[in-house]
């Protein structure tokens, strides 16, 4: 049974109003084209989109009903691999309407990593752009599955991806083995159109809708299995808290792959009625200024680097953001200078910090509009309506309110588990159905949540969860390599980055040139070490275990680093 929870204990429930949304993801859509119609919907102006609502459903649904056309089925997994553009949407939204689960694949992703996650849901299709930056993710294909020049489309049979079937490509060239997704509406006839109408009211809200992959200190990745009632209810409460209305215009240049883009993002338009407006590709801090500008929008969403990024750009100054009023800083601790500057230089005066992670579909806790500026600043706010927070010692008890332990969540928004994996989900939710996070924080009288640090040693870059343990484990492949640990260590810019601790075998030299060329194109490049120092041993309990924070203290101190405040 659940502990009883004294006044002092941290612990905090969320309001149980507005009440929670009964609606799948493809019901959602629906509703919001009959409510706003031809109110602009979709802005895309590198790519010349401008959509009403109403153009957006008639397009997803015409892409729903193509992807039935090649035989997927309601439950069958579709992968996404693609930077923010109007497709991915459509596929977001598409493949909702058809009861498709959808795969999100990290952009920077290379070939081990897709072909583990292609693999480990048994995606049969994927929806996968051309290329991006230094990325050819149609050559990173084709070397995983050379089957592919000779195959026919739909009928793919790949030693190394087994499962998969369909590869479609966005842009109008043709590639051997693959479809082009424009040619797939066409693909659907009556038939097709007749399957989708039906498909609606045999969904429900408890359905599996979308996996995101999140790794964990084994460094393989666990693909958190997201239900319509997990992200769109999130999505909404998002929007709620800072007050997004249909008269509102959100700029979204967070990755539409995470939680941050697809459903604080998107998820919390299409509850609201208010624009979805994307200014690139991939992050491009011009870009942002020059939208918000053109576009007017009312609101910004970022992780701390990517505002840092504006505030410092050259056209900074002489650009009129006089539009935003609200937005969302989350994804990694937030400086709390930035956090100033960006209420007062960017007009952003309802701000918000958001706390939590893709497992909680993502937020869990919010700052408010009207919370004073002390605690947007230095808090990542309260619970969120229809969730509980609670904050656990060594024994899964609550501690008392300013003590620190490990935060908890259970609600509405936990995950439904880790794709095939009930072993990790067990270790991950309890008996009680809360989630813990393996984050350590803080509970004040007011139920303010502060977080302090994390049990595990993930690393969080720029709002890219890294955890060492993937890095460590691809430089023992290293010829030279005997061993090696990896630590964040602070950074201006991104809060925290790698700094690679090697040993070398004996006899043995090496540069840190040498070790970062060995992993560039071959792991993404967040992983990527910025920096790597030779020792001679790893600091140790009595017990042998390496001490990871006796370690990152040291290189911090070596590299003469210095750590930022953060909220």
């Amino acid at each position: 049974m659940d502990q009883k929870h004294t006044p002092s204990a941290s612990y905090a429930r969320g309001m149980d109003s507005p009440p929670l949304l009964d609606l799948t993801i493809g019901a959602a859509l629906e509703s919001a084209a009959q409510r706003w119609d031809e109110r602009e919907a979709l802005v895309i102006p590198h790519q010349g989109v401008r959509w009403s609502w109403q153009q957006l459903l008639q397009r997803v649904d015409a892409l729903a009903a193509g992807l039935l056309a090649l035989g997927l089925q309601a439950g069958d997994r579709v992968g996404i691999w693609a930077p923010n553009r109007a497709e991915w949407t459509l596929l977001q939204f598409a493949t909702a309407r058809a009861g498709l689960i959808l795969v999100n694949i990290n952009p920077a992703y290379r070939d081990s990593e897709l072909a583990y996650a292609l693999n480990k849901v048994a995606c049969k299709a994927l929806v996968l752009a051309p290329a991006l930056k230094t990325s050819n993710y149609i050559e990173i294909l084709r070397g995983l599955a050379p089957e592919l020049d000779a195959s026919v489309p739909g009928q793919l049979q790949a030693a190394a991806l087994p499962h998969l079937r369909w590869v479609i490509r966005l842009g109008a060239e043709h590639t051997a083995g693959m479809l082009n997704v424009d040619e797939l509406p066409a693909m659907a006839g009556a038939a097709q159109q007749a399957q989708l109408a039906a498909t609606g009211p045999t969904l429900a809200p408890a359905d599996p809708i979308n996996i995101q992959f999140t790794s964990g200190t084994t460094g393989f990745p666990k693909g958190a299995t997201l239900t319509h009632r997990n992200i769109l209810n999130n999505g909404f409460f998002v929007g709620e808290a800072i007050r997004l209305t249909p008269d509102d215009r959100l700029c979204i240049p967070v990755p539409l792959y995470h939680c941050f883009g697809m459903v604080m993002g998107n998820l919390a338009c299409v509850t609201h009625g208010c624009a979805m407006v994307y200014p690139s590709e991939a992050f491009d801090p011009q870009a942002v200024l020059r939208t918000v500008q053109a576009e007017r929008c009312t609101a910004l969403y970022g992780v701390p680097t990517m505002f840092i990024a504006a505030l410092d750009h050259p056209e900074f100054a002489a650009t009129d953001l006089s539009s935003l009023r609200t937005g969302i800083m989350a994804g990694s601790p937030c400086p709390i200078e930035v956090m100033k500057r960006v209420q007062s230089q960017m007009h952003m005066h309802e701000v918000t910090i958001a706390y939590g992670m893709t497992e909680t579909s993502p937020v869990s806790t919010q700052s408010a509009v009207d919370d004073p500026v002390d605690r947007r600043v230095s808090t990542v706010g309260r619970v969120q309506p229809h969730l509980e927070v609670r904050i656990v010692d060594a024994d899964n008890r609550a501690v008392p309110r300013g003590v620190v332990g490990e935060l908890c969540t259970r609600g509405y928004s936990v995950m439904q588990g880790y794709w095939d994996d009930p072993e990790k989900t067990r270790e991950a939710i309890d008996a009680e159905g809360w989630m813990h996070t393996g984050d350590l924080a803080t509970m004040d009288a007011e139920g303010y949540v502060n977080i302090v640090g994390r049990l595990k040693d993930m690393v969080i870059r720029g709002g890219e969860n890294v955890y060492p343990r993937e890095i460590e484990e691809f430089y023992y492949s290293h010829p030279k390599v005997q061993d090696v640990q990896v630590v964040g260590v602070p950074d201006a810019k991104y809060g925290e980055v790698l700094c690679a601790c090697v040993v070398l075998k004996p006899g043995e030299k090496a540069s840190m040139q040498e070790l970062q060329d060995f992993a560039r194109g071959r792991i993404a490049h967040y992983k990527v070490p910025a920096y790597v120092e030779f020792v001679d041993a790893f600091p140790m309990t009595i017990t042998g275990k390496i001490q990871k924070f006796v370690l990152r203290d040291a290189m911090t101190k070596k590299l003469g680093l210095r750590n930022v405040v953060t909220a």
